[in-house]
């Protein structure tokens, strides 16, 4: 079916992780919610994430017609010129809206776009790409707290881990292809959100959604050492999920325990969406 088609381009299924992004953003700045910009803000983050995806196939096409011939593109459903004026037009749109967020909002979420697209166009070609996937997540909280109006220390240490999280899972990601890890080191960076969660925690519930969250990361990283076919897929997806969790748990340090549990049902939301559209 088509619409299936949109899903998988857009890895529609890791959206809920861009929300919990925004609301823990959000809450991280300790300024009042307004309902509507909240919305609006989720709107934008949501078009940035699902026009980067687009622009990601757009510029790995000719990669993906070798090592991913089931995407999409090469597999003749859309063509490339498509995708790449819907992901433009989605970018563009985003930052409007941001924009309509305030000026430093707006601000910040052009670089975000920059980021993204800057992701999109070297990440086959360098390293370090990983680096600017998690700048790219690191720029949806300052994005959020500036939309909120404030953007203080809990927000930079929240997405400073944040930031190491979503590094250590793109490097995973980067094997993928080959369904292998390589070298080891570089995901130790992700014990890093859990140094941050550990200074930011104060509350029972808080610690509880900790250890979930490092039940769910010791769980994913073990899959990338089992070396059977498919666990580098599987841990990828379910690293992606857990940043849900890691959202939940600083979102529950601030004393915010119902929009704790919000975060907690983008983690099941994004899990369940998984089974419909490849997070990858």
């Amino acid at each position: 079916m088509k619409w299936r088609m949109w899903l998988k381009l857009g890895r529609i299924s890791n959206l809920p992780t861009v929300w919990t992004n925004a609301l823990a953003g959000w809450v991280l700045s300790g300024e009042a919610f307004d309902g509507a910009g909240l919305l609006l803000l989720l709107v934008a983050l949501s078009l940035f994430y699902v026009g980067g995806m687009y622009l990601n196939d757009a510029f790995d096409a000719e990669i993906d017609a070798r090592e991913r011939a089931n995407r999409p593109i090469p597999q003749g459903e859309v063509s490339r010129t498509t995708v790449l004026a819907l992901g433009s037009v989605m970018l563009a749109l985003g930052m409007v809206l941001v924009f309509v967020l305030g000026t430093l909002a707006g601000l910040a979420g052009s670089v975000l776009a920059a980021a993204i697209v800057a992701y999109d166009w070297l990440h086959k070609r360098i390293s370090w790409g990983p680096i600017i996937m998690g700048g790219c997540r690191l720029l949806t909280y300052v994005t959020a707290a500036l939309a909120a109006g404030g953007l203080g220390w809990a927000v930079l240490l929240g997405g400073l881990g944040l930031f190491c999280h979503v590094v250590g899972l793109t490097y995973a990601a980067k094997q993928e292809a080959y369904d292998r890890i390589g070298a080891a080191w570089p995901l130790l960076v992700m014990a890093i959100p859990v140094l941050v969660l550990l200074f930011m925690l104060a509350d029972n519930l808080a610690l509880g959604l900790l250890a979930l969250y490092l039940v769910w990361g010791g769980w994913s990283l073990s899959l990338l050492f089992r070396r059977r076919p498919g666990d580098v897929p599987r841990a990828v997806v379910s690293l992606i999920a857990g940043i849900a969790l890691y959202d939940a748990t600083l979102i529950a340090a601030t004393g915010m325990f119902g929009l704790a549990l919000l975060a907690l049902i983008g983690f099941g939301a994004t899990l369940a969406l998984q089974r419909v559209a490849p997070g990858t």
